[in-house]
């Protein structure tokens, strides 16, 4: 025999009821336990407390009659429908009678409160019922208060266990037909209505289940199982097959809307299983709940959150050595019916403190001030504080205590996001480890913590992209080619959650389909401001989150120290940050290290040449470095790896080639009159250990102030043949020398100098081709044999690959 419960949702429309009679037909089960019909509950309390104050409850009264005789309208036919017409308007007839009553006395007891909410249960019931009748199943509303007896707490009733059994035996043995009993009410010895706590009906369900010594407690209900945390939180949760009684009671006391946590105490002393299914894909196999659940691959079972949550903190020198002083402190809040969910003290005894509901805070602060006025008053023990807006995330799983580094693994995922935690709380038996957070980074703890467990060695990133050019949108194509290899050999994701560029912006937390990302910014985008794309990146508060600025302009990074300092890493091929004042450069690796986040920026010099990390790496590991000589732009290069090979190849026609092909910057003057390499130039001077400023660069320019100063880029195009004649000069006299023109950057501790010189055989620049950039570093370490990086400097593909790579590396540190 099984025991069938169906919640709120499950019987909460038409649609619900009939698949609920589908499943009790398939089933084949005789004993069917039902809510109310979904947010009737809360309906009737509300009526009644409108009622005690001389309010207008005939209003919902009336919402909750309509929702009644419309089920009946939709479900029911011919003489069923009748049948449950005439008996829903007769009790409802009784429900407005005594709702009635309770607006002429204007007062409103527990125990008529409970009266009044037993209608939900009692309508619904008999509505079922004869839906299943009608379906050919012989059905009967049967009222749970018969048989389940309980005291006389009104609002939370405890059921009397050996009278229960006595009487629910007796009616059972002999009822022939399905019984649809009434969830979550009761009654006293004397008939006397109770009703069972929220979420009652389930723990009815589980009375009913170890009176009769059930196979099997079925909590059917909108989800299919319990799951490894909130979905709503964490969108890559998924159902846990199977779980403990302990494990599933800690899930559900920390936030697990599921399940009702004292469902799980009878059925755990018969030794019942408890089996949550989904009423709307009762396909799913759903979670089971045993005594000893099969053991994971994953060393814990799920992640559970309250949201909202207050400290009481108790500290002050006069607590370190004294008995009793916990003792005082929880007997004081329990006398003021403070509900304590979380204890936490350090070793030291100089602070003690609990968490409990927002709403008990200040009543808990006042039974703290006159339980220790004393204490206080001499300076002791300070007056009670109160931490608001706080979240507990609960860490569940029995196999905890047979793995190491489980904490670890938890502060290791939370730090690494920028998370603090606040207070943390584990018991001896390792079942739960518990830890205070800011309700407003709850959403991200959970995911990162889930990531860290049940994704262990898959490292997701989520990518918020500023720039959606060249570079830009090459990298886009490039994450869609390689998102499921990715995925599959390096257990890599890269979820694009925002893209903003000149016109439109999108941010999704769930992700953006770079497949079509044009068309999803365009249909669902909205105007750019950039600093409201920040701002929303930033309030989401998404895990491993990376600002990626694939744009040429100064505006993103005005943002990066904010960037960093909430713990969002920058990946960027812009060059502005790091090349412009050196005082925002170091307090941007300032930040960055501070923070333990990632900010890279390899691309900003070489393209998808390692030539930062290189530099770094030498610094990094004692070496010294005496100078570096480079070739920084690959559209300089390419003009003058390509200049006189053809007649046709002239310095004007090469530039417009070059613009052609995606070589140069938006503005090929930043290329040709060195902007662009003297930033270069000057991130690699920083790298290297110089605090080089724009003012120490020595600039040869390589176009007229005439052409640099052209209003337009086009006029600069325009203009450019002027220099044509001046540059095949010089080409002409190295040439008859045996060189080759080469525009180099010079760079050491005193300065540094750009010039176009002439390059030997015997030099590592002359062999340079197509649009080849070049670094030759002289070091302590690599002083008779210099270190050279050679290859593409240039080009969408390249960059946008250093970009992505980049982004890779980023995932990579998430581990």
């Amino acid at each position: 025999m099984k025991i069938l419960k169906f919640g709120g949702t499950s019987v909460g429309s038409p649609d619900a009821v009939r698949a609920l009679v589908g499943i009790v037909k398939d089933s084949g089960e005789r004993i069917i336990v039902v809510s109310a019909f979904s947010g009737i509950t809360d309906s009737l309390l509300e009526a009644a407390k409108l009622a005690s104050g001389g309010g207008e409850w005939r209003a919902i009264f009336e919402t909750i009659t309509n929702r009644h005789h419309s089920m009946i309208d939709a479900l029911l036919e011919g003489s069923f429908s009748e049948t449950a017409t005439a008996y829903v308007r007769s009790l409802l007839d009784e429900l407005s009678s005594l709702l009635y009553g309770i607006s002429l006395v204007r007062d409103l007891s527990a125990r008529t409160l409970d009266l009044v909410a037993s209608f939900g249960e009692r309508l619904s019931a008999f509505i079922v019922a004869q839906a299943l009748s009608q379906a050919g199943i012989a059905a009967e509303p049967v009222d749970a208060r018969q048989f389940i007896i309980t005291d006389a707490r009104f609002g939370s009733a405890h059921w009397l266990q050996a009278e229960t059994e006595r009487r629910a035996l007796a009616f059972f043995s002999a009822f022939p037909r399905v019984a649809v009993v009434t969830g979550f009410i009761a009654a006293t010895a004397d008939g006397i209505t109770t009703t069972l706590g929220r979420g009652g009906s389930d723990f009815t369900a589980g009375i009913l289940g170890a009176c009769l010594d059930a196979d099997e407690i079925q909590i059917w209900t909108d989800v299919d199982g319990i799951l490894t945390a909130d979905p709503r939180a964490v969108p890559d949760a998924f159902v846990i097959p199977e779980i403990s009684y302990l494990e599933a009671m800690e899930m559900s006391h920390f936030g697990a809307k599921v399940l009702h946590p004292p469902t799980i105490l009878p059925a755990m002393a018969k030794g019942i299983p408890v089996r949550i299914l989904n009423t709307f894909n009762p396909g799913s196999p759903g979670t089971k709940i045993v005594r000893e659940a099969a053991p994971s691959s994953w060393p814990v079972r799920g992640i559970a959150a309250i949201p909202s949550i207050s400290l009481l903190l108790l500290q002050g020198p006069g607590l370190p050595g004294v008995t009793g002083i916990a003792g005082r402190m929880f007997a004081a809040l329990a006398s003021a019916g403070v509900n304590v969910i979380l204890i936490t003290q350090g070793s030291s005894e100089l602070s003690i403190c609990c968490a409990v509901l927002p709403q008990d805070a200040e009543n808990g602060a006042r039974a703290l001030k006159e339980e220790f006025k004393y204490e206080i008053s001499t300076g002791t023990i300070q007056r009670p504080a109160i931490e608001k807006d706080l979240s507990i995330i609960a860490v569940v799983g029995e196999m905890m205590k047979h793995r190491v580094g489980i904490s670890g693994r938890v502060f290791k995922a939370l730090g690494r996001n920028g998370i603090n935690v606040v207070a943390i709380a584990q018991g001896s038996s390792e079942l739960n480890i518990s830890i205070v957070v800011s309700a407003q980074d709850r959403g991200k703890a959970m995911s990162a913590i889930h990531d860290a467990f049940f994704l262990a060695g898959v490292r997701t990133v989520n990518v918020f992209l500023v720039g959606t050019g060249l570079i830009g949108g090459t990298l886009l194509v490039q994450v869609k080619a390689q998102h499921e290899r990715l995925f599959k050999d390096h257990s890599i994701r890269v979820r694009v959650a925002g893209i903003a560029n000149s016109r439109l912006m999108l941010i999704d937390a769930n992700g953006i389909d770079v497949s079509d990302w044009k068309t999803a910014l365009a249909e669902r985008g909205e105007p750019t401001h950039l600093e409201t794309f920040i701002r929303q990146l930033t309030h989401l508060n998404l895990p491993n989150a990376c600002f990626c600025d694939c744009t040429a302009s100064d505006a993103p990074i005005r943002y990066y120290e904010t960037l960093l300092a909430a713990s969002i890493s920058i990946v960027t091929p812009n060059k502005r940050a790091n090349s412009g004042e050196l005082a925002r450069y170091q307090r941007l690796m300032r930040v960055a290290r501070e923070m333990d986040v990632p900010y890279r920026y390899e691309t900003t010099v070489g393209a998808g040449l390692p030539v930062i990390g290189t530099i770094q790496d030498l610094v990094a590991s004692g070496d010294e470095i005496f100078k570096i000589e480079a070739v920084l732009s690959g559209t300089i290069s390419f003009i003058f790896n390509n200049l006189g090979s053809d007649p046709e190849f002239k310095f004007s026609a090469l530039v417009r080639q070059a613009k052609e092909l995606g070589y140069t910057e938006p503005d090929p003057r930043d290329d040709l009159s060195a902007r662009d390499i003297v930033r270069k130039t000057i991130i690699l001077a920083r790298e290297a250990g110089f605090p080089l400023e724009e003012a120490g660069v020595r600039i040869e320019p390589l176009i007229s102030k005439r052409i640099a100063q052209a209003p337009t880029v086009e006029t600069c195009m325009v203009l450019l043949p002027e220099m044509d004649a001046e540059i095949e000069a010089r080409r002409s006299d190295a040439a008859r020398h045996g060189t080759v023109l080469r525009y180099v950057s010079a760079i050491t501790k005193e300065g540094a100098s750009l010039s176009l010189s002439e390059y030997g055989p015997e030099s590592p620049f002359f062999s340079l081709t197509g649009t080849d950039n070049m670094v030759v570093i002289t070091s302590k370490r690599y002083s008779q044999n210099p270190l050279v990086i050679r290859g593409p400097g240039a080009g969408a593909d390249v960059t946008a690959g250093g970009v992505f790579a980049d982004i890779l590396k980023t995932a990579e540190s998430y581990l």
